[in-house]
């Protein structure tokens, strides 16, 4: 009888260690998974600083001999995305438009946004652009005060 009791216990204990084994695995693999997917979300180091962006603008019209020039300016907490482009960059040129339009009342303008992380790349691309105007002597280059107009970031 202790023989078959012994084996009797013997089993029980097996069972038990198993069905505790078995959850210490589930654990563990949970665990792992865990520290693995919380190792991708932390932020960079201080080495890898977010980059301002600075963008300058352009209106030019067809019906007009006038091109408005904004200032190269840093805009207020902005990142590129993936793919380097400035997201709701239609909206800061809507920004330009709607401030041609409304408070300097020059209709029919078409702008663009020009944006970089390197300032002095955006200068030369700026210097660039203005050559090309300047090139046709009935083009008027017009500047934009900072005073007067600053591009904002657009509400989400």
């Amino acid at each position: 009888m202790t023989a078959g009791f012994f084996c009797y216990l013997c089993r029980n204990l097996m069972r038990k260690y198993y069905i505790i084994m078995k959850y210490v695995r589930i654990l563990f693999a949970v665990a792992l998974v865990f520290m693995v997917c919380s190792a991708f979300s932390f932020k960079k180091g201080k080495g890898d600083k977010e980059k301002a962006v600075y963008a300058f603008g352009v209106a030019a019209s067809f019906n007009d001999t006038v091109v408005y020039f904004t200032d190269i300016q840093a805009l207020d907490s902005v990142k590129l995305d993936k793919n380097g482009f400035l997201p709701k960059r239609d909206l800061y040129t809507y920004q330009l438009k709607n401030y041609l339009e409304y408070d300097l009342r020059c209709l029919d303008y078409t702008c663009m946004i020009y944006f970089s992380e390197n300032k002095k790349k955006l200068e030369k691309e700026a210097a660039k652009v203005k050559s090309k105007y300047k090139k046709n002597k009935t083009i008027v280059l017009m500047p934009v005060a900072s005073e007067a107009f600053r591009f904002k970031k657009p509400e989400e």
